[in-house]
Parts: structure tokens; C-alpha cells; sequence
């Protein structure tokens, strides 16, 4: 691949970054600043395999818990993926979160969708936003565009 083509790969690597950690951060603050939101009814409605492990965490004794836990999460992936710093650890954090939305209510054929925006057929936007993160965990592009380039650069100079 030309130096000239990998420069361009990067780029648009970048720029799918920051437009997630747009993403997140803006979910994770909407949440944060909004006093009536909870992750109760999306928890307490999970179906599939995995719909006893999400209603369990919908029990009033954690669910503040499970709540700040979800909002700080969203936002430390959407810094870490804006400003290109801890981008792995974030994108990491990101899979995560997005492996748990997606398995919570997951698309498959016979399981009624509650609580989701739109009707798909395994593939959603949980999956393919998580499929985006393990590209930005395997291409790291904090020290090409973000606040680890201007920290490299500064070092250099001094």
C-alpha cells in the first residue's frame, strides 16, 4: 500500500473515530443531565438468551448503580474516541457496552423487539457500531489525528 494511500486509510479511520465518540459522548451526556432517564424499562424488557442476566440487573438495590455505571461509560468512550487518547481502552469499553445493547435485545428471528428503534434481522446498528469500535481497538489513530499527535509533537520539540 502507498505511503499515499495509508495516509488516506488513516484519515478516514480518524474521522470514523471521532463521529463514534461523537456518538457515545452525546448519548452518555444526554443521559447524565437528564434526571428522568433510567436503563430500568430497556433492562426489564430484554429478550433472548441472555434476558435473565439484563432483567437481573434491572432490580431497584443496583439499578443507580447499572445507571451511572452505563452514562460514565458512554462518556469516557466518547472523550477517549474524540480527543484520541486511551483510544484502544476506549474502543474496548465501547465493544462492551455495545455487546451488551445488542445482546440485551438482539435481533433475531421469534424474539419480539421491545423497546428498539426500527426492525432488523440480526444485524443492527449495535452490531454494526460495534463492528466499527474493533476497527478503531486494531487502528489506533490517536498518534495521527487527536491529543496524542499534539502531545508526540510537543515532546519532539522540547
Amino acid at each position: 500500500m502507498s505511503e499515499t494511500n495509508i495516509k488516506r486509510l488513516k484519515n478516514s479511520v480518524a474521522f470514523l473515530r471521532v463521529l463514534i465518540g461523537w456518538h457515545f459522548l452525546y448519548e452518555g451526556v444526554t443521559k447524565l443531565f437528564n434526571p428522568d432517564w433510567t436503563s430500568m424499562g430497556y433492562l426489564a424488557s430484554a429478550k433472548g438468551p441472555f434476558g435473565w442476566l439484563f432483567s437481573a440487573m434491572a432490580n431497584d438495590s443496583i439499578i443507580g448503580v447499572i445507571d451511572v455505571l452505563n452514562w460514565a461509560a458512554l462518556i469516557i468512550v466518547g472523550m477517549t474516541l474524540i480527543l484520541g487518547i486511551y483510544e484502544r481502552l476506549g474502543a474496548l469499553i465501547g465493544i462492551v457496552l455495545l455487546a451488551m445493547y445488542y445482546l440485551a435485545h438482539p435481533p433475531f428471528p421469534g424474539i419480539e423487539q421491545i423497546n428498539v428503534e426500527g426492525s432488523y434481522w440480526f444485524v443492527n446498528k449495535n452490531l454494526i457500531e460495534l463492528a466499527a469500535c474493533i476497527v478503531l481497538y486494531r487502528l489506533p489513530t490517536g498518534a495521527h489525528f487527536g491529543l496524542a499527535y499534539i502531545m508526540n509533537k510537543k515532546s519532539k520539540s522540547e
